[in-house]
């Protein structure tokens, strides 16, 4: 098949891929649509809730979302550092740039801390590996030691999670997502799904917006005029 049509089987198959996950980890007593429907986290948006606000408050020259559905390892973080440089280096200085990356999917525990990624086994839930496929234990990206990321042709970059907040990009993570995902994780834990979904929202990293989904947020950034870049 070619790369394009994996791409786009991978951006239409939202709700499938978590059906899918979930059966590879044993879940099989409620479907993750009953889930998602099941669930008090989704409740009606209000105009001033923070996940609105993230894309009504987009008023910068150039505006673009980043779309991660996988953890594609530096292109979620490198690319929106990219934009930003050479938005700057063709004249548009650093804060007339709007960037929003869209964490769904598989690539929720990006927007965790360590902490969940232990506790959880984030590394083999979400298959979580690193340019030489091995596996990544914790959330690297987040406040990395200066020099840990480069890219050739550039060198060190600054593309920690906080680096990139610190030059105005917002994170937001799908709440949907985190639904399905958490009741997954709690069936195989024989843990509660409420418990777990609570958790992982207390391990939520600073300045992250939970959004009411990952399409939700791609829709909303649109509206606002964002230019749409998938992210692995």
């Amino acid at each position: 098949m070619p790369t394009h049509e994996n791409d786009q089987t991978t951006r239409r198959g939202f709700l499938g891929g978590i059906a899918a996950g979930a059966a590879a980890m044993g879940i099989a007593t409620l479907s993750p649509l009953q889930q998602l429907h099941a669930s008090p986290k989704s409740p009606h948006i209000d105009p001033d809730d923070p996940a609105e606000q993230v894309f009504k408050n987009l008023k910068g020259k150039h505006r673009i979302v980043f779309d991660v559905v996988s953890p594609a390892w530096l292109f979620p973080f490198a690319w929106p550092r990219i934009f930003l440089v050479t938005n700057i280096a063709t004249g548009t200085p650093e804060k007339e740039n709007n960037v929003v990356v869209i964490l769904r999917h598989e690539a929720i525990p990006y927007a965790f801390e360590d902490r969940l990624w232990t506790k959880y086994n984030f590394t083999e839930v979400f298959e979580v590996k690193d340019q030489e496929k091995k596996p990544v234990t914790r959330n690297v990206f987040w406040k990395p030691a200066p020099g840990t990321f480069k890219v050739p042709g550039f060198g060190v970059v600054p593309i920690g999670i906080n680096e990139l907040q610190d030059s105005g990009v917002q994170f937001v993570v799908c709440n949907a997502a985190m639904t399905v995902y958490s009741a997954a994780v709690a069936e195989k834990m024989s843990l509660k799904a409420e418990d777990v979904y609570k958790d992982w929202k207390s391990g939520l990293l600073p300045g992250i917006t939970p959004v009411p989904s990952g399409v939700w947020a791609v829709g909303r950034a649109q509206e606002n005029k964002c230019a749409y870049c998938y992210a692995g």
